[in-house]
């Protein structure tokens, strides 16, 4: 028998039997071995049921890299690679970028961030720099942008405070208190947001809550005093919550209980309409 190498021909592969002295031969050509199962050499010290060509390769894929044991660097890194993966695809999701951006690039995702918005519906000064800030947007970026968007008329407070008093008080039947808090949140000024609502005068405003409260009675009971008295606390606090002043609420509901039978006396006199 040849020793160190492959097996040549003709050699007999040497055997162990478990629980027995190593023999120095295996038995006669053609007979089988009496006792425990007799397991090839290559087989023990843990490479049962692999080829030494198997383990072999099984090593250099380990010193590759340790890939496959537990606790290596190699296994660690794949599986943190889907985590890293989850996060680019929520950071590119948010609009904010995995690596440093130039200038020039904070300023295209900028525009294309404040474009987006607007073809939504128009948008105040104050909204798109919040959203700027959001995502990131340098401060000094974002002032260039909403300036350069302010000159060609993109964003316009002015013309957003009017559309959106028009909006709100028509389709919303909201008051002019309402509408101007509303305002004051997305960052409309004092001054432009007054003008604004100078579109609503007292005329229209009261016509508009008349509207609401005509609606509203209709599923509401009025048969006896109480019934009224209920209901027209019900009316002006809705009116209340939808910006309409006292003097407002109280004159509109007192007039809508008296058509249904209330006498003109019964929610006694309206309170004045306060700043």
């Amino acid at each position: 028998m040849s020793t160190g190498g492959p097996p040549e021909a003709g050699d007999v592969p040497r055997v162990v039997t478990i629980g027995e002295p190593v023999p120095d031969a295996g038995p006669p050509d053609g007979e089988r071995p009496d006792g425990p199962r007799a397991v090839p050499f290559e087989q023990l010290a843990g490479g049962r049921g692999r080829s030494r060509s198997d383990r072999a390769g099984g090593r250099r894929g380990a010193d590759a890299g340790g890939a496959g044991r537990p606790g290596s660097a190699a296994s660690e890194g794949a599986a943190s690679r889907p985590g890293r993966g989850r996060r680019r695809a929520r950071r590119a999701e948010a609009g904010t970028p995995d690596r440093e951006e130039t200038p020039a690039e904070q300023e295209a995702r900028a525009k294309e961030i404040c474009l987006r918005l607007l073809t939504d519906r128009a948008r105040t000064v104050k909204e798109l720099g919040d959203a700027l800030r959001r995502k990131e947007i340098p401060d000094e970026v974002a002032a260039r942008v909403l300036e350069r968007f302010d000159e060609v008329g993109l964003v316009d407070d002015r013309a957003f405070a009017d559309q959106w008093v028009r909006s709100r008080h028509h389709y919303r039947g909201l008051g002019k208190r309402a509408i101007a808090r509303e305002l004051q949140r997305k960052g409309v000024d004092r001054d432009t947001a007054d003008e604004a609502l100078t579109g609503i005068d007292e005329d229209s405003e009261r016509e508009r809550a008349r509207e609401l409260v005509a609606r509203r009675l209709r599923s509401l009971p009025v048969g006896s005093r109480e019934e009224r008295q209920a209901t027209a606390r019900k009316l002006v606090g809705m009116l209340a919550r939808k910006g309409y002043g006292p003097g407002v609420a109280y004159g509109v509901v007192k007039d809508e209980i008296a058509a249904a039978g209330a006498d003109a006396d019964e929610l006694g006199e309206a309170p004045p309409d306060g700043d």
